[in-house]
């Protein structure tokens, strides 16, 4: 399996046709989607502005959807739900759509939909998509939502995470942006914590007291849920 992995959605091209493709945004929009949908959320809809949201929303019956994001890491006025991972309790968002933009990450996921198939990963999940990637059977390319651009260090580790799963059980061929990636997660694999300093996204969210979402964020396979992109819709494609 060839595994190429992009630090900005802005590097995604037009040749994810024939690619599996996996989305990363490990602060905090992919953790954010894996506890809503492994809670029971029937179903995550990715959109690029507040503006888009507030009329994807409009689309559903009352009661049945909840809009959700964040800018700059804060929520949105007007919102049900910012992005924050344990916000999505069960009781909060079972048997409801939940209507997401953010920041990087669903700016990511949209550019990402053209690909054979799309899932979302952070570290949540590391080993139930990496095994989900393998029997795909096509080359991976690996999405890191980056912020505000640029690459992301706990994006970019998660990625090499991936690839050391895949390499576990059985052939890879890096590309050279996944060999530094692998680099970088055996680099952090045995401290994970030290994102919370090390990285400049880890760093804001701590200094505005989210330390619970960093928490849920650093929380290695904590789910086995695999999430799909699937007409325009996020799903829990995998239990």
């Amino acid at each position: 399996m060839r595994v190429h992995v992009v630090l900005t959605p802005a590097e995604l091209g037009v040749d994810l046709q024939a690619r599996t493709a996996v989305v990363i945004d490990v602060f905090r929009a992919a953790t954010t989607i894996v506890t809503a949908l492994a809670n029971g959320c029937r179903a995550i809809v990715p959109t690029l502005t507040p503006e888009d949201a507030r009329e994807r929303a409009r689309q559903f019956p009352r009661g049945e959807v909840l809009l959700a994001g964040e800018r700059g890491g804060d929520p949105i006025d007007g919102f049900d739900l910012g992005n924050s991972p344990p916000e999505y309790t069960a009781p909060r968002v079972a048997g409801k759509t939940v209507v997401l933009t953010t920041t990087n990450g669903t700016k990511a996921l949209l550019r990402a939909s053209g690909a054979a198939v799309t899932a979302v990963a952070g570290l949540v999940n590391v080993k139930g998509v990496a095994q989900w990637a393998r029997e795909q059977g096509r080359d991976l390319t690996l999405a890191c939502a980056g912020e505000a651009g640029a690459a992301s260090l706990e994006d970019t580790v998660c990625a090499g995470l991936i690839i050391d799963a895949l390499a576990g059980a059985g052939a890879v061929e890096p590309s050279d942006a996944a060999a530094m990636a692998w680099g970088a997660a055996r680099d952090y694999r045995h401290r994970l914590d030290d994102l919370r300093s090390e990285s400049h996204w880890g760093r804001h969210l701590a200094r505005r007291g989210r330390q619970a979402d960093l928490a849920a964020c650093l929380a290695v396979d904590a789910w086995t849920a695999v999430p799909l992109l699937q007409g325009g819709c996020v799903t829990a494609g995998r239990p």
